[in-house]
């Protein structure tokens, strides 16, 4: 499937809403298998998206100027705006590998917020492709494993990981 047709399939931002996780007595979780294949594919898709520069500095020298010297003149950061979302992709991946364990395929525990940073990282994977001034090719395959993760969590029920009793 090309990268377009894969990006249709992604629900739009703008109408887009999050199941209501809010569970009495409990942290909800969504259980879905996952392969150590899927999750080193999904390692490497985070890496090459880890490399792009959103702001576009990398494509346009004179952003690069002005942003450097705004930099040294007045102590201003560069800004990146995907900085949360990489370090949420990364806290994603390491809890996903560290419910996988040392084994070849197993069940992990998505959280809702694993849900959300999935969908942002899909949108944002969309964006960098679409975004003319930011030079982002990703691997089909790798965006369709991310895809299939998403739609695993989507697809499947809530439970409670820590159910507690009303005595409690």
């Amino acid at each position: 499937m090309s990268l377009e047709q894969l990006f249709a399939q992604l629900p739009d931002p703008q109408t887009h809403t999050f199941p209501d996780y809010s569970l009495p007595k409990g942290d909800p979780v969504v259980p879905i298998a996952v392969t150590r294949e899927e999750l080193t594919t999904v390692l490497e898709l985070y890496e090459t998206f880890q490399a792009v520069d959103p702001t576009g500095l990398d494509a346009n020298p004179f952003l690069e100027a002005a942003t450097t010297y705004m930099q040294q003149s007045f102590g201003i950061p560069r800004y990146r705006p995907d900085e949360q979302l990489q370090d949420d992709i990364a806290a994603l991946l390491n809890d996903f590998s560290d419910d996988l364990g040392g084994e070849r395929m197993g069940v992990v525990d998505a959280t809702p917020d694993h849900h959300r940073t999935l969908y942002f990282f899909l949108v944002s994977c969309r964006g960098y492709h679409s975004a003319p001034h930011i030079r982002f090719a990703p691997d089909e395959a790798a965006v369709e494993t991310l895809y299939e993760l998403y739609q695993r969590v989507t697809d499947q029920d809530v439970y409670l990981k820590h159910p507690s009793s009303i005595l409690d």
